[in-house]
């Protein structure tokens, strides 16, 4: 997942770069915003399996203490 999220950032920069290494003077506003969008979701995706992981746990740290 931190590779995709990396992908993401240097989307963001390719928007605003050209090949030649010069600021473009009429950025790819649609990638970069895409690319903010796509950060924004892996980031939410990677809490959800987090906290969903965190869940599964307590729960059988509770199951074992109750034996």
């Amino acid at each position: 997942m931190m590779v995709i999220l990396g992908m993401m950032f240097v989307g963001m920069a390719i928007a605003f770069v050209s090949p030649d290494g010069t600021i473009r003077p009429q950025p790819f506003i649609a990638l970069f915003y895409a690319s903010i969008a796509g950060a924004i979701a892996v980031i939410i995706y990677g809490s959800y399996k987090s906290r969903k992981e965190q869940q599964r746990l307590r729960r059988e740290r509770r199951k074992k203490s109750r034996k």
